[in-house]
């Protein structure tokens, strides 16, 4: 992955971790937000920390927003500010916008006017959560895609001390294991004559259906 320049409009939990998580991958990345506060807090995990209105076209065009490879708008609780900065953005020719929005409407109206990527983060995350708490097995859940997640849970009962060969998790559940997590040990691509013992977590990935039914397994 090639060093990229992305802006963040709006620093509050959401665009704080996204900056965090964008730096600590070799991004450059720009915090845009008219408090002075929250841009005193940007200053120390983002590359560069400007305290501006983003609604104003002007200071978008002073901060060469045009040039960044993408732009994400994570205003939260001003929709009004969170469509007009989408809108702007537009017009002044951003390569690649990503738009947080607050629920389904909000995120028709964003793609319609523009919005390259809608992200709902308070959405996935209540997913995510709901899906971690439904299961006691399930350790940690990751949606790739409305069908599709990967799942780290405790491996049950009935696979203890047998191969992977043995188990025939691909064609018995739909399931791939990705790696197998032992103790303080993970073991990535186990291969097929890997025995899950006692203890183990496997790291999952496949349809929600199927890992539905497989974390009910005993």
């Amino acid at each position: 992955m090639g060093n990229k320049q992305f802006a963040v409009i709006g620093i509050g939990r959401f665009g704080a971790s996204l900056i965090k998580e964008l730096v600590s991958l070799g991004h450059e990345v720009l915090a845009v937000d008219n408090n002075p506060d929250k841009i005193n807090k940007a200053v120390d995990f983002a590359t560069h920390a400007v305290e501006a209105d983003a609604m104003d076209e002007g200071v978008l065009k002073a901060l060469g927003i045009r040039n960044f490879d993408v732009v994400i708008v994570s205003i939260g609780a001003n929709l009004q500010a969170n469509i007009l900065t989408t809108v702007m953005l537009k017009e002044i020719g951003v390569k690649k916008i990503v738009a947080k929005a607050q629920d389904d409407l909000h995120g028709r109206v964003l793609e319609r006017i523009g919005a390259d990527l809608v992200v709902y983060p308070e959405r996935d995350m209540a997913v995510k959560i709901a899906n971690s708490l439904s299961s006691d097995s399930i350790l940690d859940y990751i949606e790739l895609s409305p069908m599709y997640s990967l799942v780290e849970l405790h491996a049950p009962t009935r696979f203890i001390n047998k191969t992977l060969a043995e188990s025939d998790f691909r064609n018995k559940f739909g399931i791939n294991i990705l790696a197998v997590r032992r103790n303080s040990e993970v073991i990535v691509s186990p291969p097929a004559d890997e025995k899950v013992l006692e203890g183990d977590d496997l790291v999952i990935l496949g349809h929600d259906d199927e890992i539905q039914r497989f974390s009910r397994l005993e």
